[in-house]
């Protein structure tokens, strides 16, 4: 079990990097899940997680409070009002459509604004 929880974590790590260049893939999900696994495969590379210089502090103000800093927040949620004007300007969707990509994006952006600031 010890062995599937480090792959899996591993892959996690390598998910959340990934997303770090990709706009439409996020990080922090993947690497708070890398985290608790971590946690129960090897505390060593867990703390080496929660203390990287990138990714460390984001890591464990979730962790500790569930908490977003605030430019995280004005970055994460400007970036998805960016991504849906751009969608709208280049693909030009119909109503329905338009909607249902509004609606996706309004519900993690409301999530996000709704966890506590530090």
């Amino acid at each position: 079990m010890r062995l599937l929880c480090l792959c899996l974590a591993w892959l996690m790590v390598g998910i959340g990097v990934v997303g770090a260049f990709l706009p439409i893939l996020p990080t922090t999900p993947f690497l708070l899940l890398a985290a608790g696994l971590f946690a129960r495969a090897s505390p060593r590379l867990e703390h080496w997680l929660l203390n990287h210089p990138l990714f460390g502090t984001s890591l464990r103000l979730w962790r500790e409070k569930g908490a977003i800093s605030t430019r995280a927040k004005t970055g994460a949620v400007s970036l998805m009002a960016a991504s849906f004007g751009l969608f709208c300007f280049f693909g030009n969707p119909g109503l329905p459509l338009g909607a249902i990509v509004a609606t996706a994006m309004a519900l993690p952006a409301l999530f996000i604004l709704t966890r506590p600031a530090e």
